[in-house]
């Protein structure tokens, strides 16, 4: 395993994710700019976080499939949300148990930033992904 997801003793539980990765690799996999677009470059789930949520995961599994790698060797996602409120976290969630569902995912860290806007109106997330693999 090039990845071990851990949280520290007495820290706050996340469920969505683990606070610590610690990697041991070669290769280095950045993905950028995961939004929720099909191979055809049309918006999934228009209105729907947690659709989109569930779109960019699918994008995610093919670019790190590209590269070699899975969701196990993922050691951090950053997401940005347009016009992001509190209140949406359930959304946000919900797509991610979606592609759970999908998917054999892991809990790396992450980090969610809200935005005013993103590359085009009608994406309501875009994500960042650092994967390490031996």
């Amino acid at each position: 395993m090039t990845v071990l997801l851990s949280n520290p003793d007495g820290h706050v539980q996340v469920p969505i994710y683990h606070h610590v990765a610690v990697a041991t690799g070669a290769r280095h996999i950045f993905i950028a700019g995961q939004v929720a677009w099909d191979e055809n470059g049309v918006l999934v789930a228009p209105g729907d976080l947690a659709g989109q949520v569930a779109q960019v995961y699918r994008n995610v599994a093919r670019a790190l499939q590209s590269a070699g790698a899975t969701f196990h060797d993922v050691v951090r996602i950053t997401w940005y949300a347009a016009g992001w409120k509190k209140d949406m976290y359930d959304d946000f969630a919900a797509g991610i148990q979606q592609a759970a569902q999908e998917f054999d995912l892991a809990t790396p860290p992450l980090a969610l930033i809200g935005v005013d806007i993103l590359f085009e109106p009608g994406i309501l997330i875009e994500a960042e992904v650092t994967a390490v693999v031996a």
